[in-house]
């Protein structure tokens, strides 16, 4: 069998792949930049030939599957497989195998970091110091003075793999943690199962870790957002999708909430319009950059490979295909 390998792979693991397959092509999209649109996949896959393919950004959509009938199973180095059409791949028999959890540590780490430059006044102070305001008479400990998080009430909206992450750090500085899941029936360590109102209004921080589907879309509505404390920050690192994002703006211009860290919003690239949250100078807003790092690369090979292998020694099949229906 033949693996056509799109997604930029630890070597280590591509070695591996090797043994696992007959023949490894291995033409990730990192080394031009560029992911492969519809046509482009379709091109590449006529030109290829795989019988698997383990792809990161291309487009894999009914048009490919029907252009190119020989794949027997995709793997998809995301979270999600939101680059390809799942419902058609069940179709044509071909199962999806993603990576859950390859950028935990990443997103976390981020998070805890935003939270304590926001909490810190990190980013303010430092302009202060490059606009040359450090003078003499001035009192930079006063005037920068910031929060410390360790006692403070955190509640985590969604406890997956990045939620859970995201609570074994704070954990670490000694936070209150507390967490909305309906898929999470009891409460986890030190960490205790709440309501989704109980949270936004007890919390000192609420952090967003939940997937965009039918029934989480736009559900931190206008009145959770002013339900929180006055001195409450909110992040959203999750999808912009889940939030109202005109509520969230009306109660950070109105002051009713501390301030937000950001690292997704409705439209990306920015329009003028999402661009419109910066005017509000208590909020920090990322390029969608809290799972960039290097590392991921290794935990996306290894989870991958990992999946690859139990796929075809028929283990935990219920757990690791995403379009589960293919395999009735």
């Amino acid at each position: 069998m033949k693996v056509y390998v799109r997604a930029p792979y630890e070597e280590k693991c591509l070695n591996e792949l090797k043994v696992i397959f007959n023949e490894v092509v291995y033409e990730p999209w990192t080394d031009n930049g560029e992911r492969f649109y519809e046509d482009q996949m379709l091109e590449n896959l006529n030109r290829v030939q795989p019988d698997v393919l383990i792809t990161e950004l291309d487009r894999v959509t009914e048009k490919v599957l029907k252009g190119y009938p020989k794949l027997k199973l995709i793997g998809d180095c995301r979270g999600n497989p939101a680059n390809i059409q799942t419902e058609a791949c069940t179709a044509a028999g071909v199962p999806v195998l993603c990576t859950p959890g390859r950028n935990k540590q990443a997103v976390a780490e981020m998070v805890i970091g935003m939270i304590l430059t926001f909490e810190r006044k990190s980013i303010p102070s430092i302009q202060w110091v490059k606009d040359g305001k450090w003078v003499e008479g001035t009192t930079p400990y006063y005037t920068w003075m910031g929060h410390e998080i360790q006692g403070k009430k955190v509640g985590i909206v969604g406890f997956g793999a990045v939620g859970r992450a995201v609570a074994k750090l704070l954990d670490a500085f000694g936070c209150n943690i507390s967490f909305y899941d309906p898929f999470v029936k009891e409460d986890v360590g030190n960490c205790k199962k709440k309501s989704l109102e109980e949270i936004f209004a007890n919390s000192d921080i609420v952090t967003l870790h939940a997937a965009v589907t039918d029934s989480t879309k736009g559900m931190i509505n206008a009145e959770l957002l002013n339900s929180m404390k006055k001195t409450a920050l909110f992040v959203n690192a999750a999808r912009s999708a889940l939030v109202d994002n005109e509520a969230l703006m009306d109660v950070l211009n109105k002051k009713k909430i501390a301030g937000a860290v950001l690292d997704v919003i409705d439209v990306e690239p920015p329009t003028e319009k999402e661009l419109e949250i910066l005017k509000c100078p208590n909020v920090l807003l990322t390029p969608h950059t809290y799972g960039a790092t290097y590392e991921i690369t290794d935990h996306q090979s290894r989870i991958m490979n990992d999946r690859i292998k139990k796929y075809y020694a028929k283990e935990e099949l219920d757990k690791i295909v995403f379009n589960k229906e293919v395999l009735r």
